[in-house]
């Protein structure tokens, strides 16, 4: 496997951007970042960013702003509503924005920034479709920007080691991955799976501007509770569902395995999907082809409570770790792996591999270096493009019906579920870059 780990290492940060800009501050200055969608997650990641000039802030929805206090914290940064009338009045001023909005909008936020060559960091998942990934990933090597995704794991060590572990061939060949979450102890109440569209409608609180909030998906009622501020996840026209909010966190699967493109995903089950919301649970099972160095894989992904059959581990496997809310493990020719330890632990001669990856400042740190001319950040929009459209791929399937198979553009064997990699925007809004 040592040649393994060469090739798999030369593959981690994707295909090479165009040439990038030259940075508009040395490393000895501050950036000039804007905050588009500030409150929740959006003020954490501007604090994670705050040894900078916060100049602007961005969010529809008043209220919702409030909480983290960015507002407070940066009393002098200039407040706006729109994302389009802030580029408008100070593209000249920004050097980077940090995008922390609802999925159904980080494509269209993002491309206007790049167009202005503005450096983008955007929550996770990088979209909502395959084909906004697509476009954002192109956008940003056309411009030349500094990206990164907001799947904050790419930043620690443990990543680093799961990865050497991997291509040292500490647990063989690795053939079967399986890795779970369940979600819904984190934010109990807001999976609205199951459901239909809600029939309780009213005018919104004149602190949130709806309009804004749809963005460049058609017009729909709004209903209180049913979308803000964390239950949007949960419908298929606003969020990813647990695949996108979840497994898009689980880089310790893709960035080991360097997984590409499958070759076919199926939802082996699903309980509680409606046309409107996501299911309350799920199982689905990727097949990937070989990739340098390494063969054939199949991951399952679980979550909602399930989890991998007991039956399917190694005799002398601690079950504990199914009782895990969260997990993975690594199945390999010689060996199993969780968590980046070998289970059972190796004994004998096995030593530790040596580093083979540069190890990190931090994730955000990573994108502000980057913009000053520092090296590539790892969750660029190269990488996150890719890891997107394989979560993605698991809601095609869903929606599908049964086991679609992928060629790396198009799904083969059901036209009609191509229809799923993207959905038309209402009038005003474009892919265009």
């Amino acid at each position: 496997m040592a040649g393994a780990g060469a090739a798999a290492a030369s593959l981690t940060l994707g295909r090479a951007s165009a040439k990038p800009k030259a940075p508009r501050v040395s490393p000895l200055e501050k950036l000039n970042i804007a905050g588009i969608g500030v409150g929740g997650r959006g003020a954490v990641n501007l604090d994670e960013v705050s040894s900078e000039n916060i100049v602007a802030l961005c969010d529809v929805d008043d209220e919702r702003a409030r909480t983290g206090g960015a507002p407070d914290r940066w009393p002098d940064a200039k407040r706006y509503r729109d994302f389009r009338k802030l580029f408008d009045e100070m593209a000249n001023e920004i050097d980077a924005a940090v995008i922390s909005t609802p999925d159904h909008t980080h494509a269209v936020i993002a491309l206007a920034a790049m167009q202005l060559g503005i450096h983008v960091y955007v929550e996770k998942p990088l979209s909502h479709s395959i084909k906004e990934a697509r476009a954002m990933r192109d956008a940003a090597r056309k411009y030349g920007v500094v990206t990164q995704m907001g799947n904050q794991g790419m930043g620690v060590d443990w990543l680093r080691r799961t990865c050497e572990h991997v291509w040292s061939g500490a647990i063989g060949d690795v053939h079967t991955v399986h890795f779970w979450e369940d979600a819904a102890d984190l934010a109990p109440g807001w999976w609205p799976g199951g459901n239909g569209w809600p029939e309780e409608t009213s005018d919104p609180p004149d602190h949130l501007d709806w309009d804004l909030w749809l963005g460049p998906v058609p017009e729909r009622p709004y209903s209180p509770w049913e979308y803000t501020p964390a239950r949007w996840r949960g419908w298929w026209e606003f969020g990813t569902g647990l695949l996108g909010d979840r497994a898009i966190h689980r880089e310790d699967v893709f960035m080991p395995l360097q997984l590409g493109a499958p070759n076919s995903v199926e939802a082996v089950r699903q309980e509680g999907m409606t046309e409107a919301a996501f299911p309350n649970s799920t199982v689905v099972r990727y097949e990937f082809p070989a990739r340098a160095g390494m063969g054939p894989v199949t991951v399952y992904w679980y979550d909602g409570g399930e989890r991998p059959a007991l039956e399917d581990m190694p005799e002398d496997f601690p079950p504990n770790i199914l009782e895990e809310s969260s997990g993975q493990i690594f199945l390999g020719t010689g060996g199993a792996m969780s968590w980046g330890s070998i289970v059972p632990e190796v004994t004998g001669n096995y030593e530790e591999p040596p580093e083979m990856l540069p190890r990190s400042p931090g994730h955000h740190q990573e994108f502000i270096q980057a913009c000053k001319g520092g090296p590539r950040t790892w969750s660029n929009f190269d990488y996150a493009a890719r890891a997107t459209e394989i979560v993605l791929l698991g809601n095609v399937a869903l929606r599908a019906g049964e086991k679609i198979e992928w060629d790396g553009e198009k799904v083969t064997n059901i036209d009609a579920a191509n229809e799923y990699l993207h959905r038309e925007y209402r009038d005003g809004w474009s892919l265009a870059y």
